[in-house]
This record gives structure tokens, sequence and C-alpha cells, in this order.
């Protein structure tokens, strides 16, 4: 199977319910673009590609804390950048869900 040939993965990033358009959106600080990077569905952003969060087990983090090791796992971030009430509000750090 070509690289061409292999299905296409999906990751779901479910909004707060209080996330109303406009809004920005940025993977590991990097905006965006619906329609291109993402697209909305049913209030959740869609990704046609993996995105990954590093779990960090017992031994990991404490080699983290003592500086035998650092952290170079893949670790995404998405951030919404929107409108609540009047004032500029951000929420982060969403779970994602992978389909595919």
């Amino acid at each position: 199977m070509s690289v061409s040939d292999q299905p296409r993965r999906a990751t779901f990033v479910r909004l707060p319910p209080d996330v109303q358009r406009p809004f920005q959106v940025f993977l590991n600080s990097v905006e965006q673009r619906e329609g291109i990077d993402f697209v909305v569905r049913d209030g959740t952003l869609v990704f046609e590609r993996d995105l990954a969060k590093e779990e960090l087990g017992v031994g990991r983090w404490t080699s983290m804390v003592f500086g035998i090791a650092g952290s170079y796992g893949k670790n995404d971030t998405v951030d919404v950048v929107y409108e609540r009430n009047g004032r500029p509000s951000v929420a982060s750090k969403f779970p994602f869900e992978v389909a595919g």
C-alpha cells in the first residue's frame, strides 16, 4: 500500500457550548484556517490529521523533574480565541478524539 492509499484519519475537538462565531483556532500556537486546516461540524472542530497528547508515566515525569530527560514526545494543543460577554476569551487544552 502506498502512502496515498492509506486511509485518512481525523481528530475531533469538541468546542465548549459558549463558543460562538467568529472565533480563531490555533494548533500549537499557529493559527489554523477553516476549510483548509479544519472544518466545523455540529460544534466540533475536525482536523483531517492525527493530533496527539504526550502521556507521561511516573518514570518519564520523574526523569524530567530531575533534569535527566526532556520532553520530546508529540504534544499537540488546540486553543480557540472567541468573545464571551463582549470580552475576549481563550479556551485551551482540549481533549482529542481520534477516528480513522
